[in-house]
């Protein structure tokens, strides 16, 4: 029976390459120099530290850029409020990976909604949809596509 896994991953390398780019630009950039710019990155989390709101801004704005140049959805970045503390100010970026529990069962609804002959299931941080045609699982794929959900998808293990 056809199937295939809908997943939320993002790859961690080519975080940490977005984040390497936007270091060294940052070290480059004239309206950066003297300042306390900077990025940290920890497991899933990146750490802006920079010396007003406004710097911090600026340095997202890097950030984004360099992680839509390596094919990184901007849904995958969840921000924090910024903190700002004595003379800066501090914003934590984390990075989401899995499908959480209640969007998983959101996704679900949406599937049994549709009225395909099709199976959808959880399997911890990822679902699996089966169904008897290839076309019905097609038609999965385009609807979740198309559908506007705030997070970033992706569809692997497709079998036949």
């Amino acid at each position: 029976m056809p199937s295939f896994d809908i997943v939320s991953e993002v790859n961690m390398q080519e975080i940490t390459n977005a984040v390497d780019q936007a270091k060294r630009e940052i070290s480059t950039r004239f309206d950066f120099k003297n300042t306390s710019a900077k990025f940290e990155q920890s497991e899933s989390d990146i750490t802006l530290h920079g010396d007003s709101e406004f710097q911090i801004k600026q340095m997202l704005d890097i950030l984004y850029a360099k992680l839509t140049k390596r094919s990184i959805s901007l849904k995958a970045v969840s921000l924090e409020k910024p903190e700002v503390f004595g003379k800066g100010t501090r914003q934590v970026a984390k990075i989401q990976q899995g499908i959480e529990t209640d969007m998983a069962k959101k996704l679900v609804k949406m599937i049994k909604d549709k009225k395909l002959k099709v199976q959808a299931a959880i399997q911890g941080e990822q679902l699996r949809v089966t169904g008897k045609k290839r076309d019905l699982l097609q038609e999965v794929i385009q609807m979740m596509k198309e559908a506007d959900l705030e997070i970033a998808l992706q569809f692997t293990n497709f079998r036949d």
